[in-house]
């Protein structure tokens, strides 16, 4: 009796923890029409971490991130935490339509699964997985991922050289170059400074002025943005 106790306490603590070594592997599809996905940041971590809440303020980490496509401060952060990061997958952007696999890869004994990379032309857009709970039956599983702003600066729609830094406006790049340039800025505030569903890329026709340098029959979109099929061996 003394031995079935012990091991039903250990299981109920694997259970209370998620601590069940997984291996997953993954197909990150972008369903965006004209959006680019810059280097993606796929993590594997424990249920008290969080690479973004919605509704949270914006971590200085994921500013860098949803500003300029940098998510080196949150791998970081991560890894901290005992997280087992996939970093960069598709080897750069995943343009509109384009799929990355992510091999097979072991979670340890995390058991959550969160995802993030920036979504150019914006200011300060992301896709986003917040800690889905990675299942313990094997199985492919598919999600649909949203995209997210930040909340850290205006979405003026203006592409500015150099403004992939924190605190400074514009978008910092339009990796397809099917916009336009000349904008007057569709706005200069952020009512809603905290990490919130994105509203989408306004943009207009005009390719030499207007009010946004992005062109809505191009860059505007719906969520979802992304499509992750993943499959837990």
């Amino acid at each position: 009796m003394k031995i079935k106790s012990v091991l039903g306490a250990l299981a109920l603590a694997a259970v209370a923890t998620g601590a069940q070594a997984q291996t997953v592997s993954m197909t990150v599809t972008n369903l965006t029409h004209g959006i680019y996905f810059t280097p993606l940041l796929i993590s594997a971590h424990g249920s008290e971490f969080h690479l973004f809440e919605a509704g949270a303020m914006a971590t200085p980490e994921l500013q860098m991130m949803a500003e300029g496509g940098n998510i080196s401060g949150l791998a970081t952060a991560a890894g901290a935490m005992g997280a087992v990061n996939v970093e960069n997958p598709a080897a750069g952007l995943l343009a509109a339509g384009a799929s990355v696999d992510v091999d097979a890869f072991d979670t340890g004994s995390n058991g959550y699964l969160s995802i993030t990379a920036m979504l150019l032309p914006t200011n300060d857009g992301f896709v986003g997985l917040d800690g889905w709970k990675i299942p313990t039956e094997a199985g492919t599983y598919t999600l649909l991922l949203n995209a997210y702003d930040a909340g850290t600066e205006a979405n003026n729609e203006l592409v500015v050289e150099g403004s992939g830094m924190p605190f400074v406006a514009g978008i910092p790049a339009n990796p397809g170059a099917n916009g336009g340039n000349g904008g007057t800025g569709v706005t200069a505030d952020e009512v809603n400074q905290r990490i919130h569903i994105h509203r989408g890329n306004v943009g207009d026709t005009d390719p030499n002025g207007g009010a946004s340098d992005l062109d809505a029959r191009i860059h505007r979109w719906l969520n979802p943005v992304a499509r992750v099929v993943v499959t837990v061996q």
